[in-house]
């Protein structure tokens, strides 16, 4: 049976980060729900047309967990009586701390939700205070208490590194007070500096590349300690609790997007939703008015996708399945690049996989991207 993913943006959030280059902003209710309401009507009328089974949905954005929960439970009803989901089917929902309530965290699930996502960042005060969050630590502490008692037993948090003003020292008590709380999940990124956002526009005391470098390692060595393992460049996970959807992008599934500016990889092409909250509106119940930079993916971009992210996981990439894909030998496409960094101790080839060294990943970037053909 063919299978595929499902993505929900949800575009509100009660405040902009100064990092954020998402598209998202603050709204007011009845803004709120006339968007409830166009996107309820793009899910009737894409969930008709679809036949495949779902096995992932994430509630991304902006932040979900600001919409009225009783408007959640209206979405999550919908997607359940418009597509054909898994028994099992892994359903995110990403949520701020601050944001949440006992009331919505129990909506949540009742509407199927069984992994909630928490936009930490630091547990460092002073250091979300310079990010522009809304919340405290002790905040987040709170959020995640309520979710654990409404019964959510896969919780991911995310965090981040390289912020203004962060230390080695800082960083590293962030990942054992998070740690220290037992979530199933961390996601562990690096600030990257936007441009168009507020942080691009003026200067930040921002960690040094040894130190961020540092921070790195650090990562791995310490939620090993606590039980987690890295399965990709930027996650990590207790056993059998890694992201099943984020597993389904690096590993080229189909995902349908739905939402204002959402993406979608559907029989081999690329498109977006229109970015122009109006024009979303007005054509929601006309899914084919709302997409934009339809790309039809070519051999050369099939075979790029797969190599720079499914060298993303630490398991790396299946020589047979890229033989078994592309009818080719992955020496015969990427050769030399292969035997420059297995040769550099950047890439690792053994068993039919090939994956990035511990010294690979601290440097991923430059190395994936040679990974793109001519």
């Amino acid at each position: 049976m063919r299978e595929i993913q499902l993505y929900l943006h949800i575009p509100f959030c009660i405040r902009k980060c100064g990092y954020c280059d998402f598209l998202s902003g603050p709204a007011d209710e009845t803004a709120q729900r006339a968007y409830t309401e166009a996107l309820l009507r793009e899910i009737r009328v894409l969930g008709q047309r679809t036949e495949a089974a779902v096995s992932t949905i994430f509630i991304g954005g902006g932040t979900p967990s600001v919409l009225r929960a009783d408007w959640m439970e209206e979405i999550l009803d919908q997607l359940r009586t418009s597509f054909r989901l898994l028994p099992e089917a892994e359903i995110s929902m990403e949520a701020n701390p601050g944001t949440v309530t006992p009331e919505k965290l129990k909506a949540y699930l009742r509407g199927g939700v069984n992994r909630i996502s928490f936009g930490c960042q630091s547990a460092d005060n002073e250091e979300l205070w310079l990010l522009g969050r809304i919340h405290s630590w002790e905040e987040f502490l709170e959020s995640f208490s309520m979710a654990r008692e409404a019964g959510f037993a896969n919780i991911n948090v995310d965090l981040m590194s390289g912020l203004p003003g962060q230390t080695v020292a800082s960083w590293e008590r962030t990942l054992r007070r998070t740690a220290a709380l037992g979530p199933e999940h961390i996601s562990a990124y690096s600030l990257i500096i936007e441009e168009g956002t507020p942080f691009a526009q003026r200067p930040l005391p921002l960690p040094d590349e040894e130190e961020e470098r540092l921070m790195y390692e650090r990562t791995g060595q310490i939620l090993k300690e606590y039980g987690m393992e890295q399965y990709e460049i930027s996650n990590y996970a207790r056993p059998g609790y890694a992201c099943r959807h984020n597993i389904g992008y690096w590993t080229g599934k189909e995902y349908l997007g739905m939402g204002l500016g959402s993406s979608s990889l559907m029989e081999g092409e690329r498109f977006s939703n229109t970015s122009d909250m109006k024009e979303y509106l007005e054509d929601s119940g006309h899914p084919g008015r709302l997409r934009r930079d339809r790309q039809k993916l070519s051999e050369k971009d099939r075979m790029e996708e797969f190599m720079f992210l499914g060298l993303r996981m630490t398991a790396g990439i299946s020589e047979k399945d890229f033989l078994d894909t592309f009818g080719r030998e992955i020496h015969a496409v990427y050769g030399p690049v292969i035997r420059k960094y297995v040769e550099g101790g950047f890439l690792g080839e053994e068993k039919g996989r090939l994956y990035l060294t511990r010294k690979g990943i601290s440097v991923s970037n430059p190395i994936l991207a040679d990974f793109l053909l001519d």
